[in-house]
């Protein structure tokens, strides 16, 4: 079974704030940062709205030669590991270093990057592109970043399978510090899609939300029978995560053992979700945190607003928890912070986390009327308070079938 893993520090940046405490107390305010978008070329999309980050400031953060070869999801990426390092108080010493890495989950890495040298070269002729396109843009830069700042020289790795990827990341950085390869791991995710030419592509799709008539903020409606598709969001979440002795022996203060995780492939279709697939994760992580469904007290749904993946994801819950599943609090919070794809495992691992920490859970807004196949608590439009909560799952479900699941309970020594 290998030590236990705790976390002991978070941070992050996203459409709703910017550090944990302001996250978290905009969530359960329900308050939505789904904005309209502006951007270069913009006049180009049909559909305007997105989960953007409007406040963040690179310069504040970082220096000019810092930022000549930092993308944006790095830069969010970075501030995030630092906002989680202080959280965690987290001092090594040389030694510790090599027991110590970063695992990081992105879909498209630097994609303003690469629209960027396409349009320079293919749209207005340029004979070449910025001479650093290359580190700018590879996924593997927010890592790489994150690891120089600390100097962190253990694990370095970088995964992308679509909406899964941050949460693959947190459950890979776990299992080193479980099998002893590492003592201290830096995991989570970035994204930085928000161009006009990736929101074209998912335009194509048909996939996203059209804005709603009371505003972008009520554009996004998991679960509901109005819903018509997901809202792109861009963020950084990262955690630390460390062996529970050293955490202990440190006076580390802890939010919760991250206890199970699991990952399964539909093995079925490359954009259309299966809820069997989606069940053998989630028994697969009940089965590595030794836990029964009965101990779930409160679920972060993938729950993304389209048509077919919210329906095959309240049957994937109804699988596994049986006649219990219509009593377990249920929520989307991808109904304010949108998609954060690559992030978004990452975001609403923290989510769960700080819905145990604070005994409270926040809601699925926009849900007025629910879609008669999404029949589970989905905690519509009011955040709950005072809810004692042992243990939370989240859960992501990616395109490719790349499905992920993540279990934290309370840390008991």
């Amino acid at each position: 079974m290998g030590c236990k893993v705790v976390v002991t520090g978070l941070g992050i940046v996203s459409p709703v704030g910017s550090g944990q405490g302001e996250f978290f107390e905009n969530l359960m305010a329900g308050r939505s940062g789904i904005r309209r978008v502006d951007m270069p070329h913009s006049e180009k999309l049909s559909i305007h709205i997105a989960g953007t980050v409007p406040d963040f400031d690179p310069t504040a953060h970082f220096t000019k030669m810092q930022l000549t070869s930092m993308e944006r999801f790095s830069q969010m990426a970075l501030v995030a590991a630092r906002q989680a390092v202080q959280d965690a108080e987290m001092q090594l010493e040389e030694a510790e270093r090599t027991r110590a890495g970063v695992m990081m989950g992105t879909g498209m890495g630097g994609a303003g990057t690469l629209e960027e040298g396409y349009l320079e070269v293919l749209a207005k002729g340029e004979p070449r592109v910025r001479p650093l396109s290359v580190v700018l843009g590879m996924n593997n830069a927010a890592a790489s970043h994150i690891s120089m700042e600390f100097g962190l020289r253990g694990p370095n790795i970088t995964y992308s399978t679509a909406c899964s990827s941050s949460a693959i990341a947190i459950g890979e950085a776990a299992r080193q510090i479980r099998h002893g390869y590492a003592d201290v791991m830096l995991a989570g995710g970035s994204e930085a899609l928000l161009t006009v030419g990736v929101m074209k592509a998912w335009e194509a799709l048909r996939t996203l939300a059209l804005e709603d008539p009371a505003g972008p903020g009520a554009s996004c409606k998991p679960f509901s029978r109005q819903r018509n598709g997901l809202v792109l969001g861009e963020g950084a979440c990262v955690l630390v995560l460390e062996n529970a002795e050293r955490a202990a022996a440190r006076g580390a203060r802890i939010y919760a053992e991250l206890a199970g995780y699991a990952c399964a492939s539909d093995a079925s279709h490359i954009s259309k979700p299966d809820a069997a697939g989606q069940a053998r994760a989630i028994r697969a992580a009940l089965a590595d945190a030794c836990m029964q469904p009965a101990d779930i007290g409160y679920i972060n749904a993938h729950g993304t607003a389209t048509l077919v993946g919210d329906v095959q994801e309240t049957r994937a819950i109804k699988e596994v928890f049986g006649s219990r599943a219509p009593n377990i609090p249920v929520s989307s919070t991808k109904s304010m912070h949108g998609h954060l794809m690559g992030a978004t495992g990452a975001v609403e691992f923290m989510t769960s986390i700080l819905a145990m920490h604070h005994k409270a859970v926040p809601p699925t807004i926009n849900l007025n009327e629910p879609d008669p196949e999404c029949d589970l608590d989905y905690v519509p439009n009011v955040g709950r308070h005072d809810v004692p909560l042992g243990a939370v799952m989240s859960n992501s479900f990616a395109f490719g079938g790349s499905n992920a699941v993540l279990i934290a309970r309370r840390y008991t020594s």
